[in-house]
């Protein structure tokens, strides 16, 4: 999917956003919320914030025991409940602490919300390793544990029912895979692959929104242009698409390709998205 350079780069040398001693220890002590870039800008917030997370691990059904038949990823918990649900499916690193730290935020924004697994345990920390980790995703396996941590959000004992996805690159056409796998309320796309026949997304339940660079030079126009015909093939009208003069991974913090500006953007729409369809 990706190239050894298009989903991020964790040592990427860039401007930080400023941040003092004072709110960086409320932050971590739990005193104060930062925005999401900050936080995914300094690897001691987004650890910080990953560790408010929990393990959370749902047998899959006619699937046995052990690790082959588990769904496991993250949960974090927001302070007023019910709530409605997300599913977070990572980018091609794996479940790391950045992804965590997403959940964390989202559940700080009212959700309840679980950053899923793919890889079983693996995280990479370079490109090499992450290609071979998403090279040997089995899409069957993959389909399962995301149908099973869905169903496990839809009923949650705290769950108002309303489920909504979200995943960036490899997880951004894993969020879509999702939404037609399994009825999903609201579904959101950072540049994933979404080439995908009108025959699939006609089960697709809710609307759907994506966020796409036009710099991006494997997830681009061509590839867009025919999804939203797709859609149209299927009936399915209730698609935003939302362009950013950016490239690939815009919205990772650890991204050379990192942009702040439409990064936010992209972040409040996503927001707005979720009040609308999930409250």
């Amino acid at each position: 999917m990706c190239n050894l350079h298009g989903c991020g780069d964790d040592h990427a040398n860039k401007p930080k956003p400023e941040l003092s001693n004072n709110d960086r220890r409320n932050f971590i002590k739990g005193a104060i919320a930062l925005p999401v870039a900050t936080i995914l800008a300094y690897p001691d917030l987004t650890k910080a914030a990953a560790d408010t997370t929990k393990p959370v691990s749902v047998p899959m059904p006619n699937k046995g025991q052990g690790p082959q038949g588990m769904a496991t990823g993250v949960i974090a918990i927001p302070a007023t409940l019910p709530a409605p649900t997300v599913l977070l499916i990572h980018e091609w690193w794996g479940l790391n602490d950045h992804i965590k730290s997403m959940a964390a935020q989202f559940a700080a924004q009212g959700y309840i919300a679980v950053a899923i697994d793919l890889y079983g345990g693996k995280v990479a920390t370079n490109g090499k390793d992450a290609q071979r980790y998403m090279g040997a995703t089995d899409a069957t396996l993959a389909t399962s544990q995301l149908q099973t941590m869905a169903n496990y959000l839809r009923s949650h004992k705290n769950s108002t029912g309303k489920l909504g996805t979200v995943g960036w690159c490899f997880g951004g056409g894993w969020s879509l895979n999702c939404s037609t796998s399994t009825p999903v309320d609201a579904t959101i796309i950072y540049y994933g692959n979404v080439k995908k026949p009108a025959a699939d997304l006609a089960n697709l339940k809710g609307p759907v929104l994506g966020h796409f660079a036009t710099k991006d030079k494997w997830i681009n126009k061509a590839m867009v242009s025919g999804f939203e015909s797709e859609m149209k093939k299927a009936g399915k009208t209730n698609l935003a698409v939302h362009w950013y003069e950016a490239d690939h991974a815009f919205a990772n913090p650890t991204s050379s390709r990192y942009d702040n500006k439409d990064a936010a953007l992209a972040w409040q729409r996503t927001l707005d998205f979720y009040k609308k369809h999930l409250s």
